[in-house]
């Protein structure tokens, strides 16, 4: 019996999937390992405060970008609702109304 066979997947996808699997675990057990030998500075520890906010505008400007104005316009609204609110899931709910309302709209 074929190993593709058997899983219904084939061998090289498999293998490519356990490397990444391999890698990612790697990646956050190595950071939280090398993290334990960094000394919390102050300036390391506004860094690492900053490094949410730059995740997420790292994530989120890609796809605002890509997804044109109807994008930009649900982000902004969710953004907006979390500065007044600071409530994820009115944000949400924000957004994608915004969204909705938008693509009704024609845009």
């Amino acid at each position: 019996m074929r190993t593709d066979d058997l899983l219904g997947v084939d061998p090289g996808t498999l293998a490519a999937i356990l490397a990444m699997t391999a890698a990612t675990y790697l990646c956050r057990i190595l950071g939280v390992w090398m993290m334990g030998h960094v000394p919390i500075t102050p300036f390391v520890r506004r860094g690492l405060a900053a490094l949410p906010g730059s995740i997420v505008i790292a994530t989120v400007l890609p796809m605002a970008v890509r997804g044109g104005p109807v994008a930009m316009l649900a982000i902004g609204a969710g953004f907006a609702v979390m500065l007044v609110r600071r409530n994820e899931l009115l944000a949400l709910i924000a957004g994608l109304t915004a969204a909705t309302l938008a693509r009704a709209a024609g845009l």
